[in-house]
């Protein structure tokens, strides 16, 4: 169950992002953290098949994509740095940049819950994805537009 409304959360978050937007972003800043964050929920979207059975487990790509995710995760404070222009096809609330320390803490949360994904089975990659999930949910809540 609990896996369940993890992989849920997360097909909201980001699922519903990309058919939200019916503009593209025109200000770098702003396609570079939509770029960053896609990368995060392609990997998210990755291993929740394989945790829900949609796809077949496959260790090499799970390991692949948690890999993926530390990676992006650690891009978040610099990719975010600048808030650039005002451009309307962004989803990242002005928020960002006045609690930027509070921003700080929620990102490393994300990439602590990829660090400590277990991948070595659909088992425990299900059971890694509540903390994912979460971590998504608790900075999009936050510091996302929802458009």
């Amino acid at each position: 169950m609990r896996f369940a409304k993890a992989l849920l959360i997360s097909a909201v978050l980001f699922t519903g992002a990309a058919q939200a937007q019916d503009i593209e972003p025109t200000d770098p800043n702003a396609i570079a953290r939509q770029e960053l964050m896609g990368m995060i929920g392609k990997n998210i979207g990755i291993l929740g098949d394989m945790a829900g059975g949609k796809t077949a487990y496959d260790a090499a790509g799970a390991e692949a994509a948690k890999a993926a995710m530390i990676e992006a995760a650690s891009k978040i404070e610099a990719t975010f740095m600048d808030q650039g222009a005002a451009d309307p096809a962004s989803t990242a609330k002005p928020e960002i940049w006045a609690n930027w320390d509070d921003f700080l803490v929620k990102s490393k949360a994300l990439g602590d819950a990829a660090g400590a994904l277990d991948v070595a089975s659909v088992e425990t990659i299900g059971a890694g994805m509540g903390a994912l999930g979460g971590a998504c949910k608790d900075c999009h809540t936050t510091y996302r537009v929802s458009k």
